[in-house]
């Protein structure tokens, strides 16, 4: 298995990155490649929820994700897999005095693999998903600023 992560702090409490970052109707504004959520469990973000979800054309297809543990204030990880990979995607939410440390981590297998897959993950895939988890985080960010000037969270 690969492993890829992208970091970063933002202003703020916890509990406010993690409201939003839960929040189903706000993920297409900073999922990097999310389209439209195609159904999602009632007890969403909690252990065994699933949800599955469609990308844009020329993106990842369908996305199935399913949750392997849920801690409140701390984080989450799924099982996931779409038509070329199938991994593990992480959340975790740091505390700081007067900010939250957010981790986002994916360790993941290609499905169809041949001699060359070794050498195109590291040359390649390995790359584009590391820019795609800074991209989601970076969005976030905006939408937690966002949140903070014109939503109420303090």
């Amino acid at each position: 298995m690969t492993r890829v992560s992208a970091t970063i702090t933002v202003p703020g409490r916890a509990v406010h990155a993690e409201r939003v970052w839960y929040d189903p109707v706000r993920w297409a504004s900073w999922i990097d490649g999310f389209g439209h959520v195609v159904s999602l469990d009632d007890d969403w973000p909690r252990r065994g929820a699933r949800r599955l979800w469609d990308s844009p054309p020329q993106g990842r297809g369908r996305v199935s994700e399913t949750v392997l543990a849920y801690e409140m204030r701390m984080g989450q990880s799924l099982a996931v897999e779409d038509e070329r990979l199938e991994g593990t995607q992480s959340v975790t939410f740091e505390p700081q005095p007067d900010s939250v440390k957010i981790t986002l981590a994916l360790e993941y297998r290609l499905k169809d693999r041949n001699l060359l897959t070794p050498l195109v993950d590291l040359f390649f895939i390995r790359r584009a998903q590391t820019d795609s988890l800074r991209r989601t985080l970076r969005r976030f960010n905006s939408e937690l600023a966002a949140e903070r000037q014109f939503g109420g969270a303090r």
